[in-house]
């Protein structure tokens, strides 16, 4: 199966088009343990195509050390604060050193699911109802606003971390203290009622898109990385029609972001309406055993190794002219 659209970027013929190739993960998020089996999982597939490949933990030495080294690209398998938030992607532009995915304004805007929210309902699209929550003010506002159930987020995790699903009244003021530890804007979300669909985005292309069916009351961090009760659907059984509008709707909220090169976005189906709902997008997906761009390449007919060496070669166009 073809990517949605066939890409123009810069493809790269032998591993040397690469040059020495520095694999970013670890970092000191609280996604640290998913990082590193990412970037392992990345770093193994591209040393088996042949390019020189080293991992490369900022946690351990400066950003700087990439250019004292002689890297002359990076992989970047970061998640969560620090790695997809636009700092590491400014850093690594001061240097001069180009790597992989969204830049510096796209990596920082969809690393706040509240603010990407506003730009993509902003520019026209279907998302949940929201409402902010700065304390213990709003709560009983937005419980009459939204209803239950209701989902609570920090603005700035990925990986579900610190989201809790609200089904009573009496449980949100402990879902919001949860969410506003680990960051101090917190929004509560209209639950939609259904499935969930994520499409990966790959070099301006949407790979098939997959249905997820948790064990858990949502697609926690658990069900994302451990659990091996965690149903994926891919293909993921919808319409040829409502495939194409969901694959749409996810390159449109890429382009509307401003994101390149790869990474992945999250949509709810109502199951009333049948309409799609945008969630959130991540641009730097993880790249575990149980993670789900890889799932979508083997969908569309390339494996593991042809994936990572395709991301690889989104970070051309960060070279400098």
């Amino acid at each position: 199966m073809s990517l949605l659209r066939v890409s123009t970027a810069r493809r790269a013929a032998t591993p040397k088009d690469f040059g020495k190739t520095a694999v970013l993960l670890g970092g000191d998020s609280s996604e640290r343990e998913i990082s590193l089996l990412s970037g392992n999982a990345v770093l193994a597939a591209l040393k088996r195509r042949g390019v020189d490949a080293h991992g490369f933990d900022p946690q351990d030495k400066p950003v700087q050390a990439l250019r004292s080294e002689g890297f002359e690209r990076a992989w970047i398998a970061l998640h969560g604060p620090g790695g997809e938030d636009g700092t590491m992607q400014g850093a690594l532009e001061w240097i001069g050193v180009p790597y992989t995915g969204s830049g510096v304004l796209a990596s920082a805007l969809t690393m706040d699911k509240l603010k990407t929210k506003r730009v993509v309902v902003g520019a026209g699209y279907t998302a949940p109802e929201y409402a902010v929550l700065t304390g213990a003010a709003d709560l009983e506002p937005a419980l009459k606003r939204i209803g239950l159930p209701m989902m609570v987020k920090p603005a700035s995790q990925g990986s579900s971390v610190g989201m809790t699903k609200v089904k009573l009244a009496a449980e949100l003021p402990g879902a919001f203290a949860e969410a506003h530890a680990i960051d101090p804007v917190v929004f509560a979300e209209s639950f939609v009622s259904g499935d969930e669909y994520t499409v990966a985005i790959l070099q301006g292309g949407a790979l098939p898109s997959i249905r997820i069916v948790p064990a858990t009351e949502f697609y926690d961090y658990q069900a994302k990385y451990f659990r091996d009760d965690t149903q994926y659907f891919c293909p993921s059984g919808l319409s040829a029609k409502d495939e194409a509008e969901l694959q749409a709707a996810a390159l449109a909220a890429f382009r509307v972001t401003d994101c390149l090169g790869w990474g992945r976005v999250d949509f709810m189906r109502d199951r009333a309406s049948g309409k799609f709902y945008f969630i959130e997008i991540n641009t730097t997906p993880g790249m575990t055993s149980h993670s789900l761009v890889p799932m979508a390449a083997r969908q569309a007919g390339f494996d593991f190794e042809e994936l990572v060496w395709r991301v690889l070669e989104t970070s051309f166009s960060r070279e400098r002219k």
